[in-house]
């Protein structure tokens, strides 16, 4: 937390600024499942949820818009820069923890999802191309593992890299990237609708048969439900984008109106995506867009491209975090650790000298190995994309935001808001457990057929 005077300088972000902050957080690999999601869905239920997520999302962060300031939320004297931070000073160190716990828990499942997007989008890449040369009756398959293990290996390399995440260049390239393979998804599904000369898909979604129960039909749904969870992931990150703000309008009325362009353009862009790809593929609506496409294979081949760029920087903008708070844990409890402490000087051929950490060389070859190895031992994009969707939703997006609000305008215990906002956190705490039991039931499922 951070007093009145301090950094003004550095915050000179204005409205438009936050839109594009807020606009690069949201738009991401997740918008890629969200065909697949209304497919399950169908068109109305499918559309309901999506508006009805971006809603809940808008009205969150208008609540964690209101806690930048402290006490007051437009000239209170100190500033939380984060989630955390405002956390602690509203709800209490024992909750900060807490909340700490289930952002890391979440963000390590984003590095897992990152893990499989990158395979199956360089599998795409190949199978288009083997298409392309051999003719679509060719058998174009190939594994996924040593696509895993080659993106673990950059991320090791890349996690050795202190304040990589904070690249200036990092941030341009993930949202060109983000933009220009979701357009051309869009784009891809156009032109394919076009050429099937109608518009598949039906109102109630793929429906039961032989091989589909009505019972896997619902869990089909409730993972739907997650990866559109997962779509709209940048509670966490408000404070700090609001961080970025001149004081003038006051922040918290600056990023409101923020939040509200932002979620508009990313609804009606999902909307697009989710709907022209089911109107493209129908039943066969694949579960990440950009791998039902074979054809024209270098426009395959180049969307799929910026996927993985994308990824590769993302990964880190959500690792890293992760690395610098466990760190600074070690850091505290030992301060006089070499191991932990001191950098070790070594020699790298045509590289020159530098110092290496052991405790950053093994704790983070560790994370990368673990995501990895759990990306390799379950590589169903939808099903963990569901299941990290879930664990996002009522934790950070709506239940430390309803308390801290609760908290900082003293709304009494039994009073009609205070029920009305008890009652909003039971019912998203309930849609959490049937969305994460119903991507595991998909995990579980998919993995032993």
């Amino acid at each position: 937390m951070e007093s009145n005077g301090s950094k003004d300088s550095f915050r000179t972000g204005t409205y438009w600024t936050a839109v594009a902050h807020i606009i690069t957080t949201i738009i991401g690999a997740g918008v890629l499942s969200l065909a697949w999601s209304v497919a399950q869905l169908g068109w109305f239920v499918g559309a309901l949820a999506i508006v009805v997520f971006a809603l809940v999302t808008l009205y969150s962060t208008s609540l964690i818009s209101d806690c930048y300031r402290f006490p007051d939320p437009v000239s209170g004297p100190h500033r939380n820069t984060s989630y955390r931070d405002a956390v602690r000073v509203n709800l209490g160190a024992r909750r900060a923890w807490l909340c700490a716990l289930v952002q890391f828990a979440f963000f390590y499942g984003i590095c897992v999802v990152y893990t499989i997007t990158t395979a199956t989008s360089i599998r795409a890449i190949r199978r288009s191309n083997c298409y392309h040369k051999n003719g679509h009756a060719s058998a174009c398959e190939f594994p996924d593992l040593i696509y895993m293990i080659l993106f673990g290996v950059v991320q090791l390399l890349l996690c050795q890299i202190p304040n990589f995440h904070k690249l200036w260049g990092l941030s341009i390239l993930a949202a060109t990237m983000s933009f220009t393979y979701s357009t051309l998804g869009i784009g891809l599904a156009m032109a394919k609708v076009i050429g099937n000369g109608r518009v598949k898909g039906t109102l109630g979604g793929i429906g039961t048969s032989i091989s589909v129960t009505q019972a896997q039909k619902l869990w089909k749904m409730l993972q739907g439900l997650g990866d559109i969870a997962f779509a709209f992931p940048y509670t966490s990150l408000v404070l700090e984008i609001e961080d970025t703000l001149k004081s003038t309008p006051p922040e918290n009325i600056t990023m409101k109106k923020a939040n509200f362009l932002s979620l508009s353009i990313t609804t009606a862009f999902y909307m697009l995506c989710g709907f022209l790809g089911y109107a493209a593929f129908g039943g066969q609506t694949p579960g990440n867009l950009l791998t039902g496409f074979d054809e024209p294979y270098w426009l395959i081949d180049f969307a799929n491209a910026c996927l993985v760029l994308h990824v590769v920087g993302a990964y880190q903008v959500f690792c890293q975090p992760i690395f610098a708070c466990v760190e600074e844990w070690f850091s505290h409890i030992w301060p006089d650790n070499k191991f932990i402490n001191k950098g070790i000087p070594i020699r790298i051929p045509l590289w020159g000298s530098c110092r290496v950490n052991l405790l950053r060389l093994c704790w983070r070859t560790a994370f990368v190995v673990s995501t990895t190895a759990l990306a390799i031992l379950f590589p169903l994009f939808n099903a963990v994309l569901g299941i990290v969707g879930a664990l996002n939703f009522w934790p950070l997006i709506v239940y430390f935001p309803v308390e801290m609000h609760i908290a900082q305008n003293k709304i009494p215990r039994w009073k009609l808001k205070w029920n009305i906002l008890q009652i909003f956190s039971f019912v998203s705490f309930l849609f959490t457990v049937l969305m994460a039991v119903g991507s595991i039931e998909g995990l579980v499922k998919d993995k032993k057929s």
